[in-house]
């Protein structure tokens, strides 16, 4: 291994591969803005505005025939899932704004009951409307623009700038490969999907954070190596723990996005996507963008000393 006067041994190099994969990360984000940019997201009734309807049929119901049926009435990309038990079935449409509520509601349950042996009484009607729908959406964004503020100011606090600015630069990148996978396939983003960014955000930084608080503890232990050898070391000393958190939680995760049926089929896709992203970038993404900005044991001691000055009485 290359390193400057200490000989500091480890298994694997990371950083010098950090070029190629902090390119391949930039590659797949501009990707994600341009599918943004051009498509847009897929929003659900929960943003946009529509109708919710709850049914309870008189046996279990059968989920593909009933948005099957809703399609043929007319009604575009219609989302049902069970809820409760299998006879109770959750309906979300789109607006329809040519309807007036009683004809959408007629339309509703002739679609589902026409010539059908297993019939669904309604027990719940709810119309959103598309005012609703965008003042989610701006909670949305000022929910994730309050969330970067905290994460920016506790790291600044806790760490030093260049590790808060990694972090963020790191964090944001795990979002829009996220939705940009959701944009990209014209997958549903709901609510379900807007809390497994924000859970991705903290899942994120907690790995990012035990990178970064090994580099300051091997920067002001390891005397005399370099910032590379400094942050390679610290990399190899999580990496068995942010492995196996990953994977325990990957596995976890999996399992509701096998069997926790349609209610949590999209928002354990966001929550798939977020873990594999969010390791990757704790690895080779926040640590590299800090040893681009220009880290080292300087600013680890004068940050040292600055705090035991302000304990002074």
């Amino acid at each position: 291994m290359k390193g400057s006067s200490q000989n500091i041994s480890y298994r694997i190099d990371f950083m010098k591969m950090r070029l190629l994969w902090v390119g391949i990360s930039v590659v797949l984000s501009v990707a994600a803005i341009i599918s943004l940019a051009a498509k847009g997201l897929h929003y659900s009734v929960d943003f946009t505005g529509g109708t919710v309807v709850e049914t309870s049929f008189k046996e279990a119901a059968d989920i593909h025939d009933i948005r099957l049926r809703l399609e043929r009435a007319g009604f575009i990309n219609p989302v049902a899932q069970t809820f409760g038990s299998s006879r109770q079935v959750l309906i979300r449409l789109a607006p329809a704004k040519e309807l007036t509520n009683i004809e959408l509601k007629n339309k509703i349950m002739h679609a589902i009951n026409d010539d059908a042996s297993n019939q669904a009484d309604m027990t719940r009607i709810e119309f959103v409307g598309p005012q609703v729908g965008e003042d989610l959406a701006e909670g949305a964004v000022l929910a994730m623009i309050m969330a970067t503020i905290g994460i920016l100011i506790y790291v600044a606090w806790r760490f030093e700038w260049r590790f808060s600015l990694g972090a963020i630069l790191a964090t944001l990148h795990d979002i829009i490969m996220i939705v940009g996978f959701f944009s990209l396939f014209d997958w549903e983003f709901d609510l379900t999907v807007l809390a497994a960014v924000l859970a991705i955000m903290g899942y994120s930084l907690n790995d990012t954070i035990v990178v970064f608080d090994r580099i300051r503890e091997n920067f002001r232990k390891v005397r005399r190596a370099d910032t590379i050898q400094v942050v390679n070391l610290s990399i190899n000393e999580t990496l068995s723990r942010t492995l196996m958190t990953s994977f325990l939680t990957l596995l976890t995760v999996l399992a509701m996005a096998l069997w926790g049926g349609q209610a949590l089929h999209y928002f354990s896709l966001a929550l798939i996507i977020g873990i594999v992203v969010g390791t990757y970038s704790s690895i080779y993404v926040a640590s590299a963008l800090t040893v681009w900005l220009g880290i080292s044991r300087a600013d680890m001691l004068v940050s040292e000393n600055d705090s035991t000055t302000d304990n002074r009485p």
